[in-house]
């Protein structure tokens, strides 16, 4: 009975040690996960042109911050349309530092109500971040014919 009692006393101190390794290695996942790059825009994700005529081209500055730990990289950035255009940084951000993704959206042919999807992809968690451009755009004037 005292070798059972025994074994049963080390078999539960091998459970808690293994617990406790456990919720360490827990523990160093999500201090790890804090010191990720963080693309936090300092303005709105949102940007709304208002009402332009056809054929204008509207550019926007979204301005962020790294507040992480690491540098930030930005690795690619996509439109949701040909009609626009990003420019960004492809050297990292230090952390604290800020800097700019510039869209230039060309109304050109696209007439009516208009909303277009900039994704920024990054080494930050999640793994993209979403921009938006919305506004209305008229129908240039038909020229008159003779």
């Amino acid at each position: 009975m005292k070798k059972i009692c025994t074994y049963a006393f080390l078999l539960v101190i091998a459970l808690a040690m293994v617990n406790c390794s456990g919720s360490e290695k827990n523990k160093d996942s999500k201090q790890a996960d804090s010191k990720l790059p963080v693309l936090a825009l300092i303005d709105s994700s949102s940007f709304d042109f208002g009402t332009i005529q056809e054929g204008e081209v509207v550019e926007h500055t979204f301005n962020f911050r790294n507040d992480g730990e690491y540098p930030l990289i930005l690795s690619n950035i996509t439109s949701s349309c040909g009609c626009t255009t990003p420019e960004w940084p492809k050297e990292p951000i230090n952390s604290g530092a800020t800097s700019n993704v510039k869209v230039r959206f060309d109304s050109r042919n696209k007439v009516g109500p208009q909303v277009k999807t900039i994704t920024v992809y990054a080494n930050t968690e999640p793994a993209y971040t979403e921009l938006r451009l919305r506004g209305i755009v008229k129908a240039a004037p038909k020229a008159a014919t003779e």
